[in-house]
């Protein structure tokens, strides 16, 4: 592949969505091509799943049905879409990853490591990111955030304080274990001030002009 793979990565209401087209908006300037796309979700059947994920009661899955329909709906964007993009040589901007289920269900729900490992080894193999960021909000502040949106996606929203506060953890941890891969921004500054901070790191860890 010959691509270059970005995902942005978490907590509630920390402004992935944004700063994704932010950033794409930026690379095409510089003339890259790139595409965005999100998880659950980034494919047709990807789509389908993705509602079942994000809407609905909290407690509608069980913790490992739920890890087994986010993983379902990976392979498919993985394949249909991920793989395709890259293969061409595109950049492509993700919103949410394989670092999220690690962290919702695996920090956040208690699903087992080995659990989530055994999936993560079947449909992704050694397929990882080129680079992540983690944007970084108190709880507070981005359930503050999210709630102001007042979608219909809030299922995830509706989790305890406690919940949201070990998914900031899980991000920070993993930012701590691979730091070549993973970068922290501090997402509580003004949008155009995180736009500013991902597009150095993106210059200054993968040479791209944004």
């Amino acid at each position: 592949m010959t691509g270059t793979f970005i995902t942005f990565e978490g907590g509630e209401g920390c402004g992935k969505t944004t700063q994704i087209n932010l950033l794409a908006q930026a690379l095409s300037e510089n003339g890259r091509s790139c595409i965005t796309t999100r998880e659950p979700g980034g494919s047709t059947g990807a789509e389908k799943i993705r509602e079942l994920l994000v809407t609905g009661d909290a407690d509608r899955w069980d913790a490992h049905t739920e890890t087994l329909l986010f993983y379902a709906a990976r392979s498919d964007h993985l394949t249909r879409t991920i793989k395709p993009a890259l293969s061409e040589g595109k950049m492509v901007l993700c919103d949410r990853f394989a670092d999220s289920t690690r962290v919702y269900q695996g920090v956040g729900k208690a699903v087992s490591s080995e659990y989530i490992q055994t999936l993560h080894a079947l449909v992704l193999g050694g397929f990882q990111p080129n680079l992540t960021l983690i944007l970084d909000v108190p709880p507070d502040i981005g359930l503050a955030r999210a709630s102001a949106r007042r979608g219909h996606e809030m299922r995830f929203e509706q989790l305890s304080h406690a919940f949201h506060e070990r998914v900031r953890e899980g991000f920070l941890n993993i930012a701590a274990s691979e730091p070549q891969r993973c970068a922290v921004v501090d997402a509580t500054v003004s949008v155009r001030e995180v736009a500013d901070h991902i597009r150095s790191i993106v210059r200054s860890r993968l040479g791209i002009a944004c």
